[in-house]
């Protein structure tokens, strides 16, 4: 008989990869389906960047690259930053990596173990929940309410700080819910952090050029007493409709970048040579389709949230970022897991169930408007007409 790591039981999984297989199932049995579950832009990577990569292959590109980026990319990210941002970086304390999931892993597995705890969004990105429980650390969530549009309350998340503390990790815009941090609660918070000098902080702003309604993002970089201990995770999978090209970054308080860097050599010894150049191409280039992808999103969002509203006992706050709803079904009786399954089986709308994302999510589902605007009202109609026969028998 095997005996794995007891490690490897704690870990949890990514529900929307889980309702993907599902729903392809489906349709392979000629049912139809739409798919809001799955959280990738439904738009492709823009011409340019697909150029570059290919470029870089055909003047030969083949090999490995340094453990931590290719120089020209981490000077890119550098000066992304401080184009959007203004603020300076050096590009010494920035690591090129395969994706957001890597910078999570490489945050807890460095500062978690057993005796310490970490405080995670809640509803939030589901890996933060399993990554601190593969760890050994204790997982402390903090609520996101609804009352509050999906925003941490800094007083809230400063009063679960306790001497065993290493990291709180933070997500605005976020997934699940769209919510964003409001300045003012940000503000709060880093001042009241200056009590709790030995708490790093893993801010994931992978949605930070995703914003409605004039709001400007207020990133934990632009703080600089954070600076010796913020982890700013954040990549091109969102921004540049890149998911599958498997590429992000984090920038490194400079006590931590060697060790995370070796963290890399030991885990996937580097980032591909062609998706760097790409990188360069998305950072360096037209940002004209990011714009108009946000746009976009942002005509999807007022009808996704119109139509949910329009549902009996089905009510939406606005979004302020991201793509995804976050609909409160308290009102159908039916738990969230329960609807997510009957919506797919028997309305062929594919969404994920908000205690995918933790506790706090009873109640409520997550719809990812990453769809054409007639897509998302025949999926919300299909919904509708599901609960008024549900609620008809």
């Amino acid at each position: 008989m095997l005996h794995p790591n007891d490690a490897i039981g704690r870990i949890g999984t990514e529900s929307a990869f889980e309702v993907l297989a599902r729903a392809k199932r489906l349709e392979a049995q000629g049912r139809s389906i739409i798919n809001l579950g799955i959280g990738q832009p439904d738009f492709p990577t823009p011409a340019h960047i697909v150029d570059a990569a290919v470029k870089a292959l055909h003047d030969g590109h083949h090999g490995y690259t340094p453990a931590n980026g290719i120089p020209e990319l981490r000077d890119a990210v550098a000066a992304d930053v401080q184009r959007r941002l203004a603020v300076e970086v050096d590009p010494g304390r920035v690591l090129i990596v395969p994706g957001g999931k890597v910078t999570m892993f490489f945050a807890v597995l460095m500062l978690g173990q057993p005796g310490v705890e970490i405080l995670y969004p809640d509803p939030g990105f589901p890996i933060y929940a399993s990554v601190i429980a593969f760890s050994g650390a204790t997982g402390v969530p903090v609520p996101l309410l609804e009352r509050n549009r999906f925003g941490f309350s800094a007083e809230d998340v400063l009063s679960r700080i306790t001497p065993a503390t290493r990291l709180i990790i933070l997500n605005s815009p976020a997934n699940p819910t769209g919510g964003v941090s409001e300045r003012a609660e940000v503000d709060k918070l880093v001042a009241g952090l200056r009590r709790h000098p030995d708490v790093a902080i893993l801010s994931d702003e992978i949605y930070g050029q995703m914003l409605y309604d004039d709001r400007a993002h207020v990133s934990l970089l632009q703080y600089p007493e954070l600076g010796d201990r913020l982890i700013l995770l954040d990549g091109w999978s969102k921004t540049y409709a890149m998911t599958g090209w498997r590429l992000g970054y984090a920038i490194w308080p400079t006590a931590l970048i060697e060790a995370a860097t070796r963290l890399a050599i030991n885990c996937h010894s580097c980032v591909n040579a062609a998706a760097q150049y790409a990188g360069i191409a998305a950072l360096t280039g037209s940002q004209k389709p990011v714009a108009d992808m946000v746009a976009a999103f942002a005509e999807r969002r007022r009808v996704v949230v119109d139509e949910l509203n329009a549902i009996p006992r089905v009510s939406c706050v606005e979004p302020g970022g991201a793509f995804y709803a976050f609909p409160n079904i308290s009102g159908t009786g039916l738990a969230a897991k329960d609807l997510e399954v009957k919506l797919l089986e028997e309305a062929g709308v594919a969404t994920i169930a908000g205690t995918s994302f933790g506790g706090h999510g009873e109640g409520y589902l997550r719809l990812s408007y990453a769809n054409s605007i007639e897509n998302i009202r025949e999926a919300t109609a299909r919904i509708r007409t599901w609960l008024e026969t549900r609620d008809a028998a």
